[in-house]
């Protein structure tokens, strides 16, 4: 299914003049607090956030998955939904991709698929988390970090392989998550797991490609509970500083321990130059995998202060922006469409943030004037100007109005069948 721009133009003709309502008084209030709305929006029209070609179908929990149907039963389908959100926001022109749920055996015709909807391909993800049926040994006692040099050469080889599926398709960057630990006490010998996962790394690393990158994820728990070889960012940056330039740290929100101040590690990796991606989600507890901003949006956007002043002193930075929410209870698409419009929305509050004032303010030692203006930006609906980007790139004025109106999940769930089931899922 692809959305029918006649119907799209029909929707934003009918919210037309309630939207132009409300962009002319926040184009006003931006003007008097001195900021320029058409900078604002060439810098959120060029904002784009990947997806995850494991998120377009139903993720569950470890104790049950409920499909909702019409989920994507080949990677083409996936594309193929991405392309749904995309022509709806204009800011899903990217897909990231999970080696090997989503193996691209063609990928001429891969890559044709995703130019013919304005889509490229970021990240490729390898995957040592799980054993696979063609795989000779298991990785139920951890992959790249493994006692035996069988196992690591394997889980090496691997990262290798996902390294040349993106060659391919013109990615430009590895992702790597380890599940490697240990659940009790003396199960693993702390030291030899992060020398072996260091060693490991240099072998996949001295096969990138002159023009990519390496983001090397951490997490504090699961699914190994006593220890995680790569818990926390300090360990990510000590493995990436030690392999080169072109490793560098991937921060997922759902990744840290309750009440970690994420903004602040946002801020030192990107001063240190280490910050290379960037996954989006939000959780209660851990690694919830909820809709962005549905839960801290207010956290979102202090991560996001912290994000753009690192852009503005570095422009050279590039970091990869992706989404890695997936659960039981929404529609995917839906999920995903509620997502990206958190993430803008946090994106455009952090980019008409007083600086000045706040640079005076803490450099005084005003703690009030501090917390002051960055709850004003907080404060600020800047729903009208998502909506007057997405408007002129050609988008829908309320993406997820349109897409309900279009009954896109029953056009879906017609063509796939109620049982269908995503791959890798």
């Amino acid at each position: 299914m692809r959305i029918d721009q006649n119907q799209l133009q029909d929707h934003n003709s009918k919210n037309q003049e309630q939207h132009q309502t409300r962009w002319a008084a926040l184009s006003k209030d931006l003007d008097d607090k001195g900021c320029d709305p058409d900078q604002l929006l060439a810098k959120l029209s060029a904002f784009q956030v990947a997806i995850p070609s494991w998120a377009l179908g139903t993720g569950g929990t470890r104790f049950g998955r409920f499909t909702g149907g019409g989920e994507p039963r080949t990677l083409e389908e996936k594309i193929e939904d991405i392309g749904i959100l995309h022509a709806l926001n204009k800011s899903s022109g990217a897909v990231s991709l999970h080696i090997p749920w989503d193996i691209p055996e063609d990928a001429q015709s891969i890559r044709q698929l995703a130019s013919s909807l304005d889509i490229e391909f970021d990240a490729v993800n390898s995957n040592t988390f799980q054993d696979q049926h063609d795989t000779q040994h298991s990785y139920k006692f951890g992959s790249l970090s493994h006692t035996s040099e069988e196992v690591r050469q394997q889980a090496i080889a691997h990262n290798k392989e996902v390294i040349d599926y993106g060659v391919r398709l013109g990615s430009k960057a590895l992702t790597i998550w380890l599940a490697d630990g240990s659940s009790f006490p003396g199960q693993s010998n702390f030291r030899k797991a992060y020398a072996n996962t260091q060693d490991s790394l240099k072998s996949i690393y001295s096969h990138l490609p002159g023009d990519w990158k390496m983001l090397i994820e951490y997490k504090p728990y699961e699914p190994n509970f006593y220890s995680m070889v790569i818990p926390d960012w300090g360990t990510s940056h000590m493995l990436a500083s030690n392999l080169g330039d072109k490793a560098l740290s991937l921060v997922d929100l759902g990744h840290h321990l309750p009440n970690t101040n994420i903004e602040q590690i946002v801020a030192i990796l990107m001063h240190v130059g280490k910050l290379g991606g960037f996954h989006f989600n939000d959780s209660k507890y851990g690694d919830d995998d909820l809709t962005v901003g549905s839960l801290k949006p207010y956290q979102l956007l202090l991560i996001f202060n912290e994000l753009v002043e690192g852009m503005e002193l570095n422009p050279e930075s590039n970091v990869s922006w992706m989404i890695d929410a997936s659960h039981n209870f929404k529609d995917p698409m839906e999920d995903l469409l509620q997502s990206v419009e958190a993430i803008k929305l946090a994106y455009a509050q952090a980019l008409i943030i007083d600086r000045l004032t706040l640079t005076k303010a803490q450099e005084s030692n005003d703690v009030t004037m501090a917390q002051e203006v960055l709850q004003e930006a907080f404060r600020t609906d800047m729903r009208p100007l998502l909506a007057e980007s997405r408007r002129q790139l050609g988008g829908a004025i309320d993406p997820l109005s349109v897409y309900r109106s279009m009954s896109v999940r029953k056009h879906l769930v017609k063509a796939r069948g109620i049982k269908s089931i995503s791959t890798g899922l």
